[in-house]
């Protein structure tokens, strides 16, 4: 879509316009399945708190969250990525606090009253680049395979299901941010355990999209989760940065590989799936290119969308919501991928994010009807990337 063809609209346009997308957000009983409808658009962000970041869990502050969420709910979003830090909430194997669980149903509650879906991340793990782990756990230290871990895990998941449950407005769980980044295993012990998950998940929660948000890593090679497994779930799940994939390796900021990589994935997925029809939810998205200003990054983020709906990507949930504090230390790359700053100013990819959501929620998705190839041979990240650049039609300047 051209530039010139976006409507500019206020906060009551966009509201309206969700209202009329999803006119059963927030709302019980059989209502609020109509917005887990795959086959039709979504708009969400991964929320990142402009107070004390996710640390806000310990130094909770309702307040500043709702502020946090009037402002993303003027942007035009319908759903929030929320993260839990697991040993913030399970400080040990047979017990969860009290306290977090209520400050779980507090954001919960808030989120439903401004009429924003939530999907909560369990097994968090590792965000930012930060580790979060449990007293009882390591770094690949049995998560996968133990009876102390799944202990521990089955008493999580109920736990949250049993606050969860009440609120209409929760789309499901993700089971965690980037497991694979985090805890690491033969795919076969990952695929068992992910089998064990989805099953516990949907017998406490029936009605909710559970999802495996996983990086691009399992997608491009041998890591975890077979993409096999992964793709046959309900709604698989990308996460696309022309950064971090190595995009940047074989053309610019607006090539092909990076503006159309949410396609490409796309359809790297479904090759796996056996099903060019399948839908795919872009959990996670951004460039993460530091030195692309603020202009560049709302040109790549119109460029980048358009192409995928093009593609037929269903969901999409941007990273993130506001730029992160300085005061705290992360990589650089972190500070600001907000489409709001840290005191809440509207940048230029956030006025774009509402344009977007304004023009495409609701809206069907129109699959692509192309044939699709077979899935890669070469299961490494360059053989993806020969498999990604062949499916675009892309000579790379490698």
């Amino acid at each position: 879509m051209d530039r010139r063809d976006f409507v500019a609209g206020g906060a009551a346009a966009v509201m309206a316009a969700r209202a009329r997308a999803f006119p059963f957000v927030g709302q019980a009983g059989t209502a609020q399945r109509a917005g887990l409808d795959l086959n039709c658009h979504r708009f969400g962000v991964n929320y990142t708190p402009s107070r004390n970041w996710w640390f806000c869990w310990n130094d909770w502050d309702a307040g500043s969250i709702a502020r946090d969420l009037d402002a993303i709910a003027r942007l035009g979003a319908d759903h929030l990525r929320i993260m839990l830090v697991w040993p913030f909430f399970q400080p040990n194997p047979k017990w969860v606090s009290g306290a977090h669980l209520d400050r779980l149903d507090q954001l919960l509650t808030l989120m439903g009253e401004r009429k924003l879906d939530a999907l909560v991340t369990v097994f968090t793990g590792q965000l930012s680049g930060w580790y979060f782990l449990p007293s009882f756990n390591r770094l690949s230290d049995g998560f996968y395979t133990t009876k102390l871990m799944w202990d521990a895990q089955e008493l999580f998941v109920r736990e949250l299901a049993r606050v969860m449950k009440p609120h209409a407005n929760v789309i499901g769980f993700d089971f965690g941010n980037e497991l694979n980044t985090c805890w690491q295993a033969p795919t076969k012990d990952g695929d068992a355990w992910m089998a064990r998950m989805f099953a516990l998940m949907h017998e406490v929660l029936p009605d909710g999209l559970h999802v495996n948000g996983v990086d691009h890593n399992p997608w491009f090679k041998e890591e975890t989760f077979s993409p096999q497994a992964l793709a046959a779930a309900r709604f698989p799940v990308m996460h696309c940065y022309p950064w971090w994939t190595g995009a940047l390796k074989y053309g610019g900021a607006m090539d092909p590989p990076s503006v159309k990589l949410l396609g490409a994935m796309a359809a790297l997925i479904r090759s796996y799936a056996g099903d060019a029809r399948k839908p795919v939810w872009a959990g996670e998205f951004n460039t993460c290119i530091e030195a692309l200003p603020e202009k560049g990054q709302a040109e790549w983020l119109e460029k980048a969308v358009t192409a995928a709906i093009e593609q037929g990507v269903s969901w999409f949930s941007y990273w993130d919501s506001h730029d992160v504090d300085r005061k705290f230390e992360f990589n650089p790359l972190e500070y600001t991928l907000g489409l709001l700053t840290n005191d809440g100013r509207v940048k230029e990819q956030g006025r774009v994010f509402t344009q977007l959501a304004e023009t495409y929620r609701g809206k069907a998705v129109v699959y692509p009807t192309a044939s699709l190839p077979e899935p890669p041979k070469d299961r490494t990240i360059a053989g993806t990337w020969d498999w990604i650049n062949e499916w675009l039609g892309w000579k790379s300047r490698v």
